[in-house]
């Protein structure tokens, strides 16, 4: 490739572009841990800066179209470097040396060190951007040489198949450049102004009065996050890591912002669904596009096509789709109205009921064998060779579980009900054929297996004399208190559902926060809700709850090398996600609506939501983020942004698409909720 001609005509393109003058989304600085975040959604433009502080400073511009991104690696100072962002990001268009269009951000940021040694510049697809954080290592075929010329230092390419590719330059306003190092000046900061670049294709943003309706809550950083992460081709799961379409992520997105979407959008959401169906129904997770796909061709030997590439090795998507396709065209009066309109639009060759059909033949062939034989073998399980397959979808998630727990106890059977209601409403037939029809007719008896079967396997009890000392010596190994979770046991035994059963059928006994799942999706009899809220509420290390907000996991009654995997390090392991938070909310929210419980039920049910909502008011700080961590200091437990700490396997993105759910879910009033007889 013609590299420095082309950086040449970069280089006069950016000197003589002009910065978009469409409206300019931007909010403040957002500081999480070490990162600096700044998001910019302009016109053709969308731009997600993060700087990153500490001893491995680094910078990242992710791009959702085509889920590209630059970035640039400093090697390790001996000091903590810290960064400012002196002058906010502003979006630009320019020229590659082809006349195509670029567009992307620049912004000026200082940073106090003596020195930056570049480790290098990687410009690809954020897929690659992330395996190369995680790793250390990205494809050659994407490697990118360093230009330096006067103060500046540069990286441009075209896209491997030749389209229009991407672009960063650095140009030192404040300091020296000796090569690739960059000098601090005499008072020991650095100044740098930053350009970068994508040549992929924008998608086109959502105008924020078409996104939310007036009822959502006014919440100026959830509503810059959702409008950043909307898009009229889908949503996109987070950024900086996630900036593309995700199964799981849009369902659950969608079914807890309902209330406060607009109809187009929530149809949005499941249009992109059911339009990645694979050919069998399944729900595809995650979608590779831009360079990521024609990476992926290439390994394939299939050329070097962008088509997209869509991964189904996830279990729970499939059974997601049906619910929250109910919920709008059953339950909320806007999408009941339009129902069979929607239906049958096109998405190509395709109605969307006959997409929605096949992926209903998908679920109930997948349930048949357990309901046939309700025994744990024929239960949902992992596919082969995977250590993930829901939620939780990091090795260690399940703690080496196979059959996981919200998938077999709560949403298959809640698709199965789906399925039925969505037939009785007549909303099937003109894309059922007669063998359609027979399964159809058959699902009640199916439902009624998987209900009756499904969550008894994985319930647990332990005694309180079992308990207790599990709970005082797990306590003392995190250096927390154990008094406020033994007196919330008593001497009661502690009952929960176990996170998932392992490959031989045994419950793997970690405490979770997933209930969430069956108080949103199904309607539990008191017995099962006393269960489900217990945990939730109970202080932690005896259940979930914990100053810093509501855990998702806690391995108190695991094996200490089990216990050792859910540290508050871990991705899944004893921290707080937010939606998870919401999702628990939305749920309780929902069983207190109704009439039909004891009061005893009732009064657990509200003590369950007054402590899960002072604690979502406590971390109000960290609601748009994807999740986060805690320490205990000073008697207290405290947040500690996911990702700041050496021992955090990963780092949580600023915005999250089901971390905006709080529009919708919102803290209940007095007069909420219908709860008793």
């Amino acid at each position: 490739m013609a590299l420095l001609p082309r950086l040449g005509a970069f280089a006069l393109a950016i000197s003589l572009g002009a910065a978009s003058v469409a409206r300019v989304e931007t909010d403040a600085i957002q500081r999480e841990g070490l990162n600096l975040n700044s998001f910019v959604q302009s016109g053709p433009v969308a731009a997600h800066v993060v700087l990153r502080s500490g001893t491995n400073p680094r910078l990242i511009v992710a791009f959702p179209a085509g889920n590209s991104g630059v970035g640039l690696w400093f090697e390790p100072t001996a000091t903590a470097a810290e960064w400012r962002i002196d002058q906010a990001p502003q979006p630009f268009t320019a020229k590659d040396d082809k006349g195509r269009p670029l567009h992307g951000v620049t912004f000026r940021a200082v940073v106090q060190t003596p020195r930056l040694a570049v480790k290098r510049a990687v410009l690809s697809s954020v897929r690659v951007l992330r395996d190369y954080q995680a790793l250390g290592t990205a494809p050659s075929a994407i490697d990118t040489p360093m230009r330096g010329a006067g103060n500046r230092l540069s990286w441009t390419r075209d896209r491997l198949d030749g389209a229009p590719g991407y672009a960063l330059s650095l140009t030192v306003k404040h300091g020296g450049l000796e090569g690739g190092t960059i000098m601090a000046g005499p008072d020991g900061m650095i100044a740098l102004s930053f350009t970068a670049l994508t040549g992929e294709t924008p998608l086109t943003p959502v105008p924020a009065g078409a996104l939310l309706e007036p009822g959502a809550a006014v919440d100026p950083k959830a509503r810059r996050a959702l409008t950043f992460l909307s898009y009229r081709e889908k949503f996109l799961a987070g950024s900086w890591r996630f900036n593309t379409y995700f199964g799981r992520d849009t369902l659950m997105s969608v079914r807890l912002l309902m209330p406060a979407l607009k109809p187009a959008a929530v149809e949005t959401g499941l249009r992109s669904v059911l339009a990645r169906l694979a050919p069998d129904g399944n729900v595809a997770h995650e979608e590779d596009i831009g360079e990521f796909a024609i990476l992926d061709h290439r390994k394939a030997h299939d050329g070097a096509s962008a088509a997209p590439v869509y991964d189904y090795k996830m279990i729970d998507s499939a059974y997601l789709l049906a619910p929250v396709a109910g919920a709008w065209l059953l339950d909320d009066p806007r999408g009941r109205a339009r129902a069979a309109a929607f239906l049958a639009e096109h998405d190509g060759e395709a109605q969307l009921g006959s997409l929605l059909m096949r992926n209903l033949r998908f679920v109930i062939a997948h349930a048949q064998p357990f309901a046939r034989d309700p025994q744990w073998r024929n239960l949902i399980a992992l596919k082969a060779g995977m250590d993930a397959g829901e939620w939780r979808d990091s090795n260690d998630g399940l703690g080496g579980g196979r059959y996981p727990y919200d998938v077999n106890a709560v949403l298959v059977p809640a698709a199965l009900e789906a399925a039925a209601a969505l037939d009785r409403a007549g909303l099937l037939a003109p894309y059922a054929s007669a063998d359609d029809r027979a399964m159809l007719a058959a699902l009640p008896a199916i439902v009624q297996q998987w209900q009756a079967h499904a969550p008894a396997l994985f319930a647990v009890t332990k005694p309180s004399a079992e308990a207790r000392p599990a709970i005082e010596h797990y306590a003392d190994s995190l250096g927390v208190p154990a008094a406020p979770a033994l007196a919330s046991v008593a001497e009661l035994p502690v009952r929960f559902h176990a996170i998932a059963l392992d490959g031989e059928g045994k419950p793997v006994p970690i405490l979770n926060s997933d209930e969430g799942f069956a108080l949103l999706f199904a309607r539990p009899a008191p017995a099962m809700l006393d269960r489900a809220t217990e945990a939730a509420a109970r202080p932690f290390p005896a259940g979930l709850m914990t100053g810093a907000g509501m855990l998702v996991a806690n391995p108190v009654f695991a094996p200490p090398a089990l216990q050792a995997r859910f540290g508050p390090g871990a991705y899944h392991g004893t921290v707080i996600w937010s939606w998870q938070q919401a999702l628990m909310a939305a749920g309780l929210a929902r069983q207190i609506a109704r009439t039909d419980l004891p009061a005893a039920t009732c009064a657990r049910l509200h003590a369950a939501q007054s402590a899960l909502w002072h604690a979502i008011d406590a971390t109000r700080s960290m609601q748009s983020s994807e999740l986060w961590s805690w320490r205990h200091v000073d008697g207290r437990y405290q947040i500690a942004p996911f990702g700041a700490s050496g021992a955090d396997v990963d780092e949580s993105n600023a915005a999250q698409l089901w971390s905006t759910v709080y529009l919708a879910v919102q803290h209940p009033t007095a007069h909420d909720g219908a709860c008793g007889r």
